[in-house]
């Protein structure tokens, strides 16, 4: 009877190890999978290919090349704002200055922020803004940089504004919406920058990302 005993829980020792490591794996999943967003693409294998961010290069608050390669395997919030805005500009960047603080420290997060208005936002004016929003490190990039460029990547990268323009003298982009971008620069959410239930949305989904990645390593 104990030879009985003994050759059962041997033979329970493997199926507890199962049970436990799919406990824990279920309990590493995300709630729920995110969206994606913009045009999507199929081959003949039935394989999607999702609309991502183009490759870009700006300028940073530290008069410093920015590229899109140094957002590779990040996850990052973007916006278009400009420093002389007295409307929603001060309430987008105050509510991102919460996301900042939320993601503070985790270098796999950032935040970009274009400007929309080149000629006034100079890297000067733009690290002042910076220093505004209490920015003591890498994570949130305030860019300026070629007009023309600047607008294409909002339009037809980010997707924050659907009208026509080619970034001329006449052309003007003033939008609230923020995006959120995956490691592999896909579009995964749309957020209205000056509404609070949407900024902590974004702050979930970020979270909810993030948690997807660490599921998918293990």
């Amino acid at each position: 009877m104990k030879a009985i005993s003994k050759y059962v829980l041997i033979a329970l020792i493997p199926i507890a190890f199962t049970l436990f490591y799919f406990l824990k794996t279920k309990q590493n999943k995300p709630i729920r999978e995110l969206p994606y967003f913009g045009p999507k693409s199929y081959s003949k294998t039935s394989d999607t290919t999702y609309h991502t961010i183009p490759e870009f290069t700006f300028t940073n608050q530290h008069n410093k090349s920015f590229t899109d390669k140094q957002l590779n395997g990040k996850i990052y919030i973007t916006e278009y704002f400009f420093t002389t805005c007295k409307s929603i500009c001060p309430i987008m960047n105050t509510n991102l200055q919460k996301v900042y603080q939320t993601f503070y420290n985790d270098t796999s997060i950032y935040i970009v922020s274009h400007t929309v208005d080149p000629e006034t936002d100079s890297v000067n004016v733009l690290k002042e803004y910076a220093q505004l929003h209490n920015v003591k490190n890498n994570q949130w990039q305030f860019l300026t940089g070629n007009k023309v460029d600047l607008y294409a990547i909002a339009r037809k990268g980010y997707l924050l504004n659907t009208e026509e323009g080619n970034g001329g003298e006449e052309d003007f982009i003033h939008t609230q919406n923020f995006a959120l971008i995956d490691k592999e620069k896909r579009i995964r959410g749309f957020y209205d920058g000056t509404d609070t239930a949407e900024i902590n949305r974004l702050i979930i989904d970020v979270k909810l990302l993030k948690q997807h990645y660490e599921y998918i390593k293990n």
